[in-house]
């Protein structure tokens, strides 16, 4: 791993997530090279030392090269962290393989599952790279307020003990709080699934349920992030720590989030495309909300929250239809 103002670490990925932490590293005295797959866009951000599409009014420091050819990226990196959305996220990897040293760790910033499959992105990256330390960096974290240096605070978790404090050494800085942990499914689950429950509280909030309804559904999907946890293997701690409940207040809380937004639009009668579209950007709690949907009918765990964003995303039922079948469910133990 890196020692500040030496070799360069690679950021694949120039989305407004991409691009916050590629300027966490700057800051933190670190050569980055900043990969994108659309050459127009990277030659915006060369030219105009600025990501005016995605993350506006942040000037590229001068240690900060973006580039859309990933060998160039790659070559001598001593550090690589994936921040693509998470559709893409597999194949990004396979084009990226002949150019990633065999003994290099593979650390990524991207919340969600494999769309299709629904396995956890570390299978992905192991099927895909092969042996290799694997890392996650997840929590409570706006991409406009990192690139503020507004204090952030975050869990790392990585396939080794020594690997988690290489990234958590790498990321940290004076506002910027690292956490290491090694519940690698867990931190997963925890940043992927909060995305599906934000799109319900954004639903919720746009009917005009108010406060009460907003907290019932974190607290309720909060129990169903644990119980998809469990069923994978997670340890129950983590779901209570920054990976789970902690993005997962951000993230339903507060108009920031692209998953909120999009329940408000949904509640407010726009299509899920005509609702993407207005964003701009990717909603990771889209895709996600099929490859959950799917895990829970695998591993048999209830999800009901989720189950009826998947239906309004998919299945073409309304936000009140979804809404007023969630109510008359019979009542039950809060603890099973």
């Amino acid at each position: 791993m890196s020692t500040k103002g030496s070799e360069p670490v690679a950021v694949l990925g120039a989305g407004s997530w991409g691009t916050a932490l590629a300027l966490l590293l700057c800051r933190n005295g670190h050569e980055v090279r900043l990969w994108g797959h659309e050459t127009d866009h990277v030659a915006a951000l060369a030219r105009d030392r600025e990501n005016r599409a995605f993350l506006p009014g942040f000037e590229l420091p001068n240690n900060l090269t973006p580039t859309a050819d990933l060998a160039d990226a790659l070559t001598a990196a001593i550090g690589v962290l994936v921040v693509v959305p998470s559709q893409f996220f597999g194949s990004v990897l396979a084009q990226a393989a002949p150019h990633i040293a065999p003994d290099l760790g593979l650390a990524w910033a991207t919340k969600g599952f494999e769309p299709n499959t629904g396995r956890l992105l570390s299978t992905v990256a192991a099927e895909t790279l092969g042996p290799r330390p694997l890392g996650i960096l997840s929590g409570p974290s706006f991409a406009a307020e990192v690139a503020r240096g507004l204090p952030t605070a975050v869990a790392i978790a990585a396939s080794s003990p020594q690997y988690a404090k290489q990234l958590a050494d790498l990321m940290h800085g004076q506002r910027f709080r690292t956490y290491t942990q090694g519940d690698l499914i867990g931190v997963q689950v925890g940043g992927a699934a909060k995305n599906v429950i934000a799109i319900a509280t954004g639903i919720a909030d746009g009917l005009g349920f108010g406060a009460n309804t907003r907290a019932a559904l974190i607290s309720r999907g909060l129990a169903e992030m644990i119980r998809l946890g469990d069923a994978l293997g997670a340890r129950r701690e983590t779901f209570m720590g920054l990976a789970g409940l902690g993005d997962l207040v951000l993230t339903c809380t507060d108009d920031q989030s692209r998953n909120r937004r999009l329940g408000l639009a949904l509640a407010a009668g726009r299509t899920a495309q005509q609702a993407m579209a207005t964003i701009g950007q990717e909603v990771e709690g889209v895709v996600t909300a099929r490859a959950v949907h799917a895990m829970a009918a695998t591993h048999g765990v209830e999800m009901p929250i989720s189950s009826e964003v998947f239906s309004v995303l998919y299945e073409g039922r309304t936000p009140t239809e979804a809404t007023q079948r969630l109510l008359e469910r019979a009542s039950k133990s809060e603890l099973d």
